[in-house]
């Protein structure tokens, strides 16, 4: 049963650099089919994908038997020879908030602690995940050399992120007065209410926010995915996907003024 190979699946997609939660997500799901198939066949896949009544778990039914798939042909195991013939549904793209500069000003006068600002910076400046900036410590800080350190991301590799000259003045700010190891002192959840209790968009609106800006003001692709922890280009795809004529008017009008 192709279940025997998951465990090697797992480590050759981490080793790859890709998210450990995805292929944690995969396996789920993997082990789940295998629970309702008998041979493994594309009729029980396309069966077991349609089954599932929301179309984002359809989505992910059959992107997981397609990474598996995938995997296995390469190595020649081929245990689902019709991987490619399952079809990705199709899922209707939701509006996001995403964050522009206008949304920083407003939200910085909203915030009366240097602690709430730095940390507002910090999700504009440099596009942390919630998570991220709950697990910064004071020295993951460099502010001399204008960058920061991510131990842990979601791809479980670190990485080095810029930070942008108003960020560095709003983290000196506030470590001015800041004690203790931890950067901001909060978990993921306590950074949303902080937000909220503000009325500031959501952390991951900023994230989005910082991507698009990023492309704007001519930073290549390859630099933002890097300093976002992407392993491809979907992710710049999916969050800039609605801001797409802008990007090109800027890109247009840089290339017309070089």
């Amino acid at each position: 049963m192709f279940t025997d190979a998951l465990e090697e699946f797992r480590s050759d997609w981490v080793l790859a650099g890709k998210a450990a939660s995805s292929v944690g997500c995969y396996l789920q799901l993997l082990e789940d089919f295998a629970n309702h198939t008998s041979d493994a066949s594309l009729d029980d896949a396309r069966s077991w994908v349609s089954a599932h009544p929301t179309s984002s778990m359809r989505r992910k039914r059959a992107q997981a038997l397609r990474a598996f798939g995938k995997w296995s042909s390469d190595i020649g195991d081929d245990d689902f020879p019709w991987w490619d013939s399952v079809k990705v549904p199709l899922e209707r793209e939701r509006s996001q908030p995403t964050a522009d500069a206008t949304d920083f000003t407003d939200a910085l006068n909203r915030l009366n602690t240097r602690r709430d600002r730095a940390l507002l910076g910090v999700l504009w400046g440099c596009g942390l995940r919630r998570s991220e900036v709950a697990r910064l410590q004071v020295t993951d800080l460099n502010l001399h050399e204008q960058v920061l350190v991510v131990r842990t991301s979601k791809t479980g590799q670190p990485r080095v992120v810029p930070i942008p000259p108003t960020t560095c003045r709003l983290l000196r700010q506030h470590l001015r007065q800041h004690s203790g190891p931890a950067a901001f002192d909060l978990s993921p959840n306590g950074i949303s209410l902080m937000l909220r209790r503000h009325g500031i968009l959501p952390a991951h609106a900023w994230r989005r926010g910082w991507a698009v800006e990023s492309l704007r003001r001519g930073v290549s692709e390859t630099s933002v995915r890097a300093a976002a922890g992407w392993s491809s280009g979907a992710m710049v795809a999916r969050y800039t996907r609605a801001r797409s004529s802008e990007l090109a008017v800027a890109e247009f009008s840089r290339a017309w003024h070089t």
